[in-house]
């Protein structure tokens, strides 16, 4: 089984989904209007991400450990990726070792917090092992010792 998409309510779509283009290079899907409530948007593997804003919400408020995550292929790629968005006026903290990984996290443009992280399985947390049950990021967080 594939899990083929996931929907995030945002505060606005228009600048959720330019901001995830420009910056992790998800792909417009033409949906053949303009729409100001709703986008969706794919990622390199297909996964679709659809954004939306149906109520007219001006705040979106998810629980504090709820984000998404953009994997990249090296800590160097963390590090580019964390200036630009500096260099953009984004307020990102630096990357860190964390959960064994070398990432950082941030609340995007939409109201959502993004990680991005380079996974180097450098961590002592039995999470990394690919044939346990994957805990909550809280449950990861209170593992190693946050």
């Amino acid at each position: 089984m594939k899990l083929n998409h996931l929907n995030l309510t945002v505060s606005d779509v228009s600048e959720a989904r330019q901001f995830l283009k420009k910056y992790f290079g998800l792909q417009t899907i033409d949906t053949g209007e303009d729409n100001s409530r709703l986008a969706l948007l794919r990622d390199d593997d297909g996964l679709v991400l659809t954004l939306m804003n149906v109520g007219g919400e001006t705040e979106v408020q998810y629980p504090a450990s709820f984000h998404i995550g953009f994997i990249q292929e090296t800590e160097a790629r963390v590090g580019e990726i964390n200036q630009r968005l500096k260099e953009d006026g984004f307020d990102v903290p630096p990357p860190r070792r964390f959960h064994g990984d070398w990432t950082f996290y941030f609340l995007a443009p939409g109201g959502f917090t993004i990680e991005v992280l380079a996974v180097t399985r450098q961590s002592k947390s039995p999470f990394t092992d690919s044939d346990v049950r994957y805990p909550t990021i809280a449950e990861q967080f209170k593992a190693e010792g946050v």
